[in-house]
């Protein structure tokens, strides 16, 4: 007996000393691991911080930057009522509108024509030189290299972060209101943009021969993503619902304060997506068949991932005057229709109304309404000198009951649709709620929501110019000399 226990006791050590080992190995090469990537996102860092396209890059978005913001800001004191001038109704003025947004377009056109070459150079550079060659070589994966090329991309654009950090604080300095999360979800798009267009560039630097074929490449696709957006204004069906997923179409759902969720993920595919096929083209070595195979595989995966990205229905809105949601009662009886409800629309695409029909009423039904068929008979046709006598009506069916209204505002919208749903009876009135600072809809019934106060300012953007236009062109040249001396 004392002789199988010890037997057991011996096994039993073993087993644990193995385990220990393995754990310990593991844990090593983890670490070993760990170590070699941040090594090579040193060298990828240090890779952009010896090209001028990167400080040329900082220096153009601090100047695009500042002319933004202290255009935005002067426009925005106007508006206010600045020198006598005659004041906009506060509850219009909003610093997402009148601030934020027009301070981060400078990112835009930096995302769109200056970023993507200091992407292409990352991976061009180490092509042309014969880098990449001895970089396949060491113990890493092509995972890691592609991850490491994305985190230093990410570290660039968070230091081209600091101008639109700058005007943050100015406008809080001047006695400015932002509003958090409608702020950090504006971030948030810009920053899905941005790894979209770097994870492209990175593939179009590994598929072409050379930066400037790359660069020829991406600005095609640019150039695609516009017409695709400007052929989809006022189109139902396939074409609007891919014109959704374009950069452009994007970053104006994100500037309206609102994250969709299936845009999210529709970004996040495309730009894993790229990601993919740059491993697959920079994979020197394997066959050309079997490049194409993956790359179709690839690309088949990524059709599916889009496809049920696109059926999830989930949006929050972070906007600080709920422009996105209706009121919540009408948000609640809108969530209860279980039926599909079909909108036809007879408007052109450039009919004001359209406009104002797709803005403030289809986003909001489309993120509320689980089953929601819009239908445009006129898209992509000039129909306002038609003789259609339906032209300026809106059709509505649901559960076998139709409507047909020519006004487009919410209320007569809401009102329809509820009547279709309730087969013409009213919803009952609730009790009025007292005066506490809070207004109710024009419509019985609707509950009371929080009143926007709206933020007015009646300031010009003093220091700014100094700031953007003298001070951050310095300290880029001052930094970028500081750099080269270090180099050699």
């Amino acid at each position: 007996m004392p002789r199988a226990c010890a037997i057991a006791f011996s096994c039993s050590t073993t087993a644990a000393s193995s385990a220990r080992e393995r754990s310990t190995s593991w844990a090593a090469i983890s670490r070993r691991r760990f170590l070699r990537g941040r090594e090579l996102v040193r060298k990828d860092v240090a890779e952009l911080f010896a090209g001028r396209a990167f400080w040329l890059l900082l220096l153009f978005v601090g100047l695009l930057t500042g002319q933004s913001f202290i255009s935005a800001v002067d426009a925005y004191a106007e508006a206010s009522g600045i020198g006598g001038g005659a004041a906009a109704l506060a509850q219009g003025l909003s610093p997402l509108d009148g601030i934020l947004v027009p301070t981060a377009g400078a990112y835009y056109l930096a995302i769109m024509l200056l970023f993507p070459f200091v992407a292409i150079r990352l991976i061009a550079s180490e092509k042309s030189s014969g880098a990449w060659k001895l970089m396949l070589q060491w113990p890493l994966r092509m995972g890691d290299h592609l991850v490491s090329k994305v985190l230093a991309l990410l570290i660039a654009w968070l230091i081209a972060l600091i101008p639109f950090a700058i005007a943050i604080a100015l406008w809080l300095a001047y006695g400015g209101h932002l509003y958090a999360p409608e702020t950090i979800n504006l971030l948030a798009g810009y920053t899905l943009y941005f790894v979209l267009t770097a994870s492209v560039a990175m593939a179009a630097a590994a598929l072409m021969p050379g930066a400037a074929n790359a660069a020829v490449a991406i600005l095609g696709l640019t150039i695609g993503t516009w017409a695709l957006d400007f052929l989809a204004t006022g189109r139902g069906g396939l074409v609007q619902r891919l014109a959704s997923f374009t950069p452009a179409a994007a970053l104006r759902v994100f500037e309206r304060g609102l994250m969709r969720k299936d845009l999210v993920l529709a970004l996040l595919a495309l730009s894993v997506l790229a990601l993919f096929i740059a491993g697959i083209a920079l994979g020197l070595g394997a066959p050309l068949r079997k490049r194409i195979t993956h790359s179709a595989v690839a690309i088949v995966v990524a059709a599916i991932a889009l496809t049920l990205a696109a059926h999830v229905n989930i949006s929050s809105d972070l906007s600080e005057n709920r422009r996105n949601s209706f009121a919540p009662a009408d948000e609640q009886m809108l969530a209860n229709i279980d039926r599909p409800l079909t909108i036809t629309v007879f408007l052109a695409a450039e009919d004001p109304r359209m406009n104002d029909y797709e803005n403030n009423v289809l986003t909001k039904l489309r993120r509320t309404i689980r089953d929601l068929r819009v239908r445009y008979p006129f898209g992509g046709s000039s129909a306002l000198f038609e003789n259609d006598a339906r032209y300026g009506e809106i059709h509505y069916a649901l559960g076998g009951r139709t409507a047909v209204e020519r006004s487009a505002t919410e209320e007569i919208v809401i009102e329809t649709i509820e009547k279709l749903w309730s087969g013409g009876r009213p919803r009952p009135p609730k009790q009025d709620a007292p005066d506490d600072g809070t207004f109710s809809s024009r419509r019985p019934g609707a509950a009371a929501a929080p009143q926007y106060p709206g933020y007015p300012l009646a300031k010009r953007a003093r220091g700014a110019a100094w700031i953007f236009y003298a001070l951050w062109p310095l300290a880029v040249i001052t930094a970028w000399r500081l750099r080269s001396r270090r180099t050699g």
